[in-house]
C-alpha cells in the first residue's frame, strides 16, 4: 500500500483538503493525541497519556490478534514502567508458563546430538530481583503482552482504541494535524484533527516515509524464516534438558534457533539465513525444524512468516507534532530483546512531555528534548544488538573445526574448546541490565548538569547513580515500596535533610503550574546513594537536577526543567 499522503501547511495554516467530500460525508472529530499503530508501543503511549488524564485516540489497521509474537522478553525497565502503572499482576499472569526453565543452549541437535554450552536461568516465578530494582525481567510474547497493555490503555476512560482503522492521509499546520482515516469495516473516510501525533506504526512506518525522514546506514543483516509450531512431545523425544532458547550449530556455522514461545507446546522456529532473499516452502521448512530436532517427531506447523532483519536509527524522530516512536524511529536485530524495550522507553519520554504540554505547564522546548534524550539511546543500543548478532553467527565466519561432531576423543576436545569459547562469548547477550537501567540523557536540554563525569556505559552491569540525567536510584524505604514508587505523575524532590529550606523551589514551580512533590527521606544508606541532599526527579523517574542547596534563582531551574 502506498505511504498516506502527508503535506505541511504550518506556514499557511490552511485547512485540510477533503477531496471533495462536504462536512457531513467527512465529519471532524477532535483529540489532543492521535496515536497510529496499536502494537505494543503504541498501546504504551495510549495507556500511560490515558493514565496522566490525557485524551487520545489510538488507530490501528490490524484487528489487535498477533499470529507471530515480535517480542517476547520484558525488560527490567519495561516491568518497572508497568509497577507504576499497576499492572504487574496481569503481565506476570498472561499466559507464559513461568515455571519453564529460560536456559540458553547452544547444541548441534536436541536429540542424538552435542550440547556444546548452556546458561541456565530459572523459570520466571523463580526469577531473583536484582537489588537494582524492586522488579526482575519477565518472560510474556506479544501474543500475551499486548492483551494486557491493551486492556490497560481501555480503562482509561480519556483513551479510545479504533481497531480496523488505517490512515489516508495526514497534514500538519501551525497549530494542528488533520488526519484522515479508514474504517475498514465500513469503508467510511472521517477526519481526525489533533495537536499532536505519535507516529507507532512500526519498521515500514509510512508516516516516517512520508515526512522525509531519511534512515542512514539503513542495513539488511539478514534475511530470516519464522515458523511458529506446535508440539506435545518435543521434550519427550529431546534428549537435552528443556530450556528458552536453543541456538543451533553445524560445520557451516550457526544455522537456526528453536525458543519456547509459551513455555508448554508452542515454539518458534528460525532459519537465521543470510543476505540472500529466499522464500521457504511448508515442506522446507518442516524438514528443517526435523533436522534441528534430529528426528522425526509431530508437530503442526501454525504460521511461516518471512522477515528481513534490519538496523536503523532515523536521523530524526519527527517535526514539530508529529513524533516517530519505538521501531517507527529505530529498528535492531532480535538479539538481546532491546527493540520493543526501548521503544516502552520512548512511550514514557514522549508520554509525560505530551501530557505537561497539553497541562499548561510544559515550556515550549520541552518537545524538542525527545529526540536529544532518546536518539542517542537508540544508536547505543541497536549497535549492541549488532554486536549480539555477530557473536551469535560468529561461527559461520570462523568455522568450527572439522573433527566438532566426530564422536572421536579428537571430536569431543573441539566440541570442549568450541563449547567454552562460545559459552564465554555469548554471555554478554544475556546478561544486559546496563542496557536496560543505564542509559543517560547525556547533554539533554531540559537536565541540569553538575560537572560530575558520566559513568561508565556498561552492559553487563549496572552501578546507580543519582547524577542527572540518570534513571534515578531504586532503595526500599518501607517494606514492598521503593523510591521509584514515589515517581510518575509530576516531578518529585527527594529531600535528604529536613533543614534545607526547599519552599523557593515549591513556589517556582507552583508559579507556573509544575506539579511538584516533596518527599522527606530519612536514610543514611538511601542519601548517600544519592549523594546530594537535593534531588529533583522527573515524572519519568530520571534525575533532573541534584544538589546540596538550592540554587539561587529557582525559577531558571523550574523553566529548565520544564522546557520553557
Amino acid at each position: 500500500m502506498n505511504a498516506p499522503a502527508v503535506t505541511d501547511k504550518r506556514a499557511t495554516g490552511s485547512a485540510p483538503d477533503t477531496s471533495g467530500r462536504t462536512a457531513d460525508d467527512n465529519p471532524v472529530e477532535r483529540t489532543p493525541v492521535l496515536i497510529v499503530g496499536g502494537g505494543p508501543v503504541g498501546l504504551a503511549v495510549a495507556g500511560d497519556l490515558g493514565w496522566r488524564g490525557v485524551e487520545c485516540i489510538l488507530i490501528e489497521r490490524g484487528d489487535g490478534a498477533i499470529s507471530q509474537p515480535k517480542m517476547d522478553l520484558l525488560g527490567i525497565r519495561t516491568m518497572e514502567f508497568c509497577r507504576r502503572w499497576g499492572i504487574v499482576d496481569e503481565v506476570e499472569n498472561a499466559g507464559y508458563n513461568r515455571d519453564h526453565p529460560q536456559d540458553y543452549a547452544w547444541v548441534s541437535a536436541l536429540s542424538g546430538g552435542y550440547e556444546f554450552g548452556r546458561e541456565p536461568f530459572p523459570p520466571p516465578h523463580d526469577e531473583p530481583t536484582p537489588p537494582q530494582s524492586p522488579q526482575h525481567r519477565e518472560r510474556q510474547p506479544q501474543n500475551f503482552f499486548d492483551p494486557v497493555i491493551a486492556r490497560f490503555a481501555a480503562r482509561q476512560a480519556s483513551v479510545s482504541l479504533r481497531y480496523r482503522t488505517e490512515l489516508v492521509a495526514i497534514t500538519e499546520h501551525e497549530a494542528h494535524v488533520s488526519a484522515q482515516v479508514r474504517d475498514l469495516g465500513t469503508g467510511r473516510v472521517r477526519t481526525i484533527e489533533a495537536n499532536y501525533v505519535a507516529a507507532c506504526d512500526g519498521g515500514g512506518s509510512r508516516i516516517r516515509e512520508s515526512l522525509g525522514i531519511a534512515l542512514p546506514q539503513d542495513t539488511v543483516l539478514t534475511y530470516t524464516s519464522n515458523a511458529i509450531f506446535r508440539s506435545d512431545t518435543l521434550w519427550q523425544v529431546a534428549d537435552v534438558r528443556p530450556g528458552y532458547r536453543f541456538i543451533f550449530i553445524g560445520l557451516e556455522g550457526t544455522w537456526c534457533t528453536i525458543v519456547a514461545v509459551n513455555g508448554r507446546d508452542q515454539f518458534r522456529f528460525s532459519l537465521v539465513g543470510d543476505g540472500s532473499r529466499r522464500m521457504l516452502d511448508a515442506q522446507a521448512v518442516r524438514e528443517a525444524i526435523v533436522r534441528a530436532v534430529g528426528r522425526p517427531f509431530d508437530f503442526e506447523v501454525l504460521s511461516i512468516m518471512p522477515w528481513t532483519r534490519r538496523e536503523f536509527v532515523a536521523d530524526r524522530y519527527g517535526s514539530r507534532r508529529i513524533f516517530l516512536v519505538g521501531d517507527a524511529a529505530h529498528l535492531n536485530s532480535p538479539t538481546g530483546a532491546f527493540g520493543m524495550n526501548t521503544g516502552m522507553q520512548d512511550a514514557v519520554d514522549i508520554g509525560w512531555k505530551l501530557a505537561a504540554r497539553l497541562q499548561g505547564w510544559g515550556g515550549d522546548r520541552l518537545l524538542e528534548s525527545y529526540e536529544a534524550e532518546r536518539r542517542p539511546v537508540a544508536l547505543r543500543n541497536v549497535k549492541e544488538a549488532t554486536a549480539n548478532l555477530e557473536r551469535m553467527l560468529s561461527p559461520r565466519t570462523r568455522k568450527p573445526p572439522a573433527t566438532l561432531l566426530d564422536d572421536t576423543p579428537e571430536g569431543e576436545a573441539a566440541r570442549r574448546a568450541f563449547g567454552d569459547t562460545y559459552t564465554a562469548m555469548m554471555k554478554q547477550e544475556w546478561f544486559t541490565i546496563g542496557i536496560h537501567l543505564g542509559y543517560v540523557y547525556e547533554g539533554s536540554p531540559v537536565i541540569v548538569p553538575d560537572g560530575t563525569p558520566p559513568p561508565p556505559d556498561e552492559v553487563m552491569t549496572y552501578t546507580q547513580t543519582a547524577r542527572p540525567g540518570s534513571r534515578s536510584p531504586h532503595a526500599w524505604i518501607a517494606p514492598g515500596r521503593s523510591t521509584l514508587d514515589l515517581f510518575g505523575r509530576g516531578f518529585v524532590l527527594l529531600q535528604f535533610d529536613r533543614s534545607v529550606d526547599v519552599t523557593p523551589l515549591v513556589g517556582a514551580a507552583g508559579r507556573c503550574g509544575l506539579p511538584l512533590a516533596v518527599e522527606p527521606i530519612d536514610n543514611a544508606d538511601i542519601a548517600a546513594l544519592h549523594e546530594r541532599r537535593l534531588v529533583l526527579v522527573r515524572p519519568d523517574g530520571h534525575v533532573a537536577w541534584r544538589g546540596d542547596h538550592l540554587p539561587d534563582d529557582c525559577h531558571a531551574l523550574v523553566d529548565r526543567a520544564r522546557g520553557a
